[in-house]
Parts: C-alpha cells; sequence; structure tokens
C-alpha cells in the first residue's frame, strides 16, 4: 500500500510509512509483498520477545477460546496472579491495571494528587523534567517536556513543575522554594527523548531529595521495564524503590495492557470509586502479561538484553570511531542510541530499502528497541546495516 491509498476514513495523526506487513515471526516482519524485514524497532519497545512468539500465542488463544473479558465489577484470577508477581518484582504492594502507558501514568499522577489534598495541600505540584515523553492523554502529555507534542492543546493543565533531566541541585532548588510540590515523575532513561542515560546514581539522588521532602518518587518505567535494559525494571540498576513505577509496552508483547505499582502511602490513594477501567487487566491481556514473564524469566532474556546491548553499543564504538557525524553512542541493555551532529529521518526510509526497521527520535538519533530475543548474528546484521547507514550519508 502506498500513503496515497491510505483510506481518508483513518485520521491522519500518522505520517505512516508506506509498506503493511501482514506476518510477523521471531525478528522478522513480513510485508504483503512477501519482503522481509529486520525489526530492531518491535513496535517501539512493545515486541520484547519478538512477533508471534509460541508462548504468548499459545496463552492468547487458550484464553480466547475459555472467556475474554467480564469487567473489573469481578474477580479475575489472571489480574491477580499478574499483579502479585509484579508487585513481587519490583517491590510493590499492589497494582491498577489499564490499557497503555499514557494510562498507567495517568493512574500516578491521580495518585500524587491525592496525596497532596491528604497532606492538605490545596494545589499539588508534579515535577517533571525536559525531554521526557509520557503520553498523550491531557494530564501526561502536560506533563511530557517536548512543547512540540502540547502545540495546539493549550490550555494545559495546571500542577506541574519543570527542571532538567539529570540535574539533582534543579531538584533540590525547586524543593526549596516551591512548597506545593508532593511527587516528582520521571524516565529512568528518556525513551523519545533520545535514549538519554543519566549519570549514575541520578536516581538515588532523586530517592533522596524524595524523601527529605515527603515527595512520591514516581518512574515511568513504560518503555524500560520488562527487562529491556538488563533488569526487569531500569530502577533496579540502582539501590532505590520507588513510591509508584509504571509500565505497559512490553508488558502484552503486542496485546494492549498497562499497570501503575504503588507501595506505602502511595499505595492507599486509590480506592473504589476513586478511578477506573472497563478494559483494564482483562482476561486476555493478563493471559498475554504472564506468559510473558514466564519467559522473560525462564529464557533467560532480562540478563542476555543488558549482555546484548552492551556488545551492539561496543561495536558501534569501534566500526564509527572517528566519524565526524557521530556525537554520541550511548545505550542501557537494548536500548540503543546514536546520535548524530544533524537531523537524519531520511535514514528510516533507507533502511526501509535494506530491510531494516530503525526509528530517529528528535530528528537526530537513529534509536534501536530490537526484540529480547535478537540472535548475536541478528545483532551483527543490525550493526552492519546501521553502519552502512551512516557511512552513506549524502
Amino acid at each position: 500500500m502506498d500513503a496515497a491509498a491510505i483510506p481518508p476514513a483513518v485520521m491522519p495523526t500518522y505520517a505512516r510509512i508506506p509498506v503493511s506487513f501482514v506476518r510477523g515471526e521471531g525478528s522478522y516482519l513480513y510485508d504483503d509483498a512477501g519482503r522481509r524485514y529486520l525489526d530492531a524497532l518491535t513496535g517501539i519497545a512493545v515486541c520484547g520477545l519478538g512477533h508471534a512468539h509460541p508462548r504468548v500465542a499459545a496463552a492468547i488463544a487458550e484464553q480466547a477460546r475459555t472467556l475474554l473479558h467480564t469487567s473489573n465489577l469481578y474477580r479475575i484470577p489472571g489480574q491477580e496472579r499478574l499483579a502479585t508477581r509484579l508487585c513481587e518484582i519490583a517491590g510493590m504492594d499492589n497494582a491498577f491495571f489499564c490499557n497503555s502507558g499514557a494510562e498507567a501514568n495517568e493512574a500516578a499522577i491521580k495518585i500524587a494528587r491525592l496525596y497532596g489534598h491528604r497532606r492538605n495541600v490545596a494545589a499539588p505540584e508534579v515535577v517533571v523534567v525536559d525531554g521526557s515523553f509520557h503520553g498523550r492523554t491531557m494530564a501526561t502529555l502536560t506533563a511530557t517536556g517536548n512543547r512540540k507534542v502540547q502545540a495546539g492543546f493549550e490550555p494545559l493543565l495546571a500542577g506541574f513543575a519543570r527542571a532538567p533531566y539529570d540535574d539533582v541541585p534543579a531538584i533540590q532548588r525547586i524543593a526549596a522554594r516551591n512548597k506545593n510540590v508532593v511527587a516528582m515523575l520521571v524516565e529512568p532513561v528518556l525513551g523519545e527523548g533520545g535514549v538519554r542515560i543519566p549519570r549514575a546514581g541520578y536516581l538515588e539522588a532523586l530517592r533522596g531529595v524524595c524523601d527529605r521532602n515527603g515527595w512520591l518518587l514516581m518512574l515511568d518505567e513504560v518503555q524500560t521495564g520488562n527487562g529491556r535494559t538488563g533488569r526487569y525494571f531500569a530502577f533496579q540498576h540502582e539501590n532505590l524503590t520507588p513510591d509508584v513505577a509504571t509500565t505497559a509496552k512490553g508488558l502484552g508483547n503486542g496485546v494492549p495492557i498497562g499497570v501503575c505499582l504503588a507501595r506505602g502511602e502511595a499505595a492507599e490513594m486509590l480506592v473504589a470509586g476513586t478511578h477506573g477501567s472497563t478494559f483494564g487487566g482483562n482476561f486476555l491481556s493478563c493471559a498475554a502479561a504472564n506468559a510473558v514473564i514466564d519467559e522473560l524469566h525462564e529464557g533467560g532474556l532480562i540478563g542476555r538484553a543488558g549482555e546484548l546491548g552492551g556488545r551492539m553499543v561496543a561495536m558501534f564504538r569501534d566500526r564509527l570511531r572517528g566519524n565526524n557525524r557521530v556525537k554520541e553512542i550511548r545505550g542501557k541493555g537494548l536500548m540503543v542510541a546514536i546520535e548524530l551532529t544533524e537531523p537524519c529521518t531520511q535514514l528510516v526510509g533507507e533502511a526501509i530499502e535494506r530491510g531494516l526497521l530503525i526509528n530517529v527520535a528528535v530528528d537526530n538519533v537513529v534509536r534501536l528497541l530490537p526484540p529480547l530475543t535478537l540472535s548475536d548474528e541478528e545483532a551483527n546484521t543490525v550493526v552492519d546495516q546501521v553502519v552502512g547507514l551512516i557511512e552513506n550519508i549524502g
């Protein structure tokens, strides 16, 4: 299908690439002409187990034959099992299930506001950082640190204080002057912001600021969670536990599901009548997510993500050493970025011509989010292809 053939009935909210995929298997997608593409984007960090994973497919099929949905008016055993497992993994007390990362972050923001009102703060505020992306609902859009995605949707919501990313002194200055702040919401790694990785100890330092000021530390692990960085959650690379953690994307391997996890006082905020979701945590999505967790742990994929991502970054640094167009190469597990000195959005189309799917973030960062099941040979192919693309920029 070419771009002009997209039906006018579809709202033009995406600048869609003119290719239509009809089948997936492992690290590969196949288009309607039968051409194969190596997927180094995985639906934007969603299909961490690759496409059509047998274990996930079997779980979905079995659940579809049994029961899909009853709503959260009734108990859902698979949801209860999933909540228990995620809380054990993250060191949290309870979970609210929804359908996306934006909804999970929306729940986190609501928790923060309830927490503030419980503390008699009439206009509670949440600290957010520049370059972040938290979603496209009105609250998460406002929390996002990117003016481009906010434009045209004013008036934005009140209740957010802004700071630079990876700048603890800036957070401390906010704490000293703004007594309405009750929480901080931050990504452990800025995903849409170009895979920006903070200095070691950043999250631990934020934990200290929050503790000293009675704030909730809320971590957006929508993209970094579910094994992508080499730990189940990225915050587990450091010695801390947040009060709230959200995740989605890779949790369902393509089946929409999001979760907001909370502990301590934060876990007491949402009670009957304060929040809800018709589809959140239904039988089908929880069956998929439980299968994903089974495979991540039993397949040793989380540790491999850290190892393989580190190897790919080392190969990129070796192969692109001395290239004047390359500003920085960085990665955290299988979140890999090559920042160039100039815009490079054209590389997405050139990669497709080579049978490779990549992404360009913030105009000049080649972003790779391959499946955690990527083989060594496939990783080498990704490196070869991307290096070739960068070396051949006109």
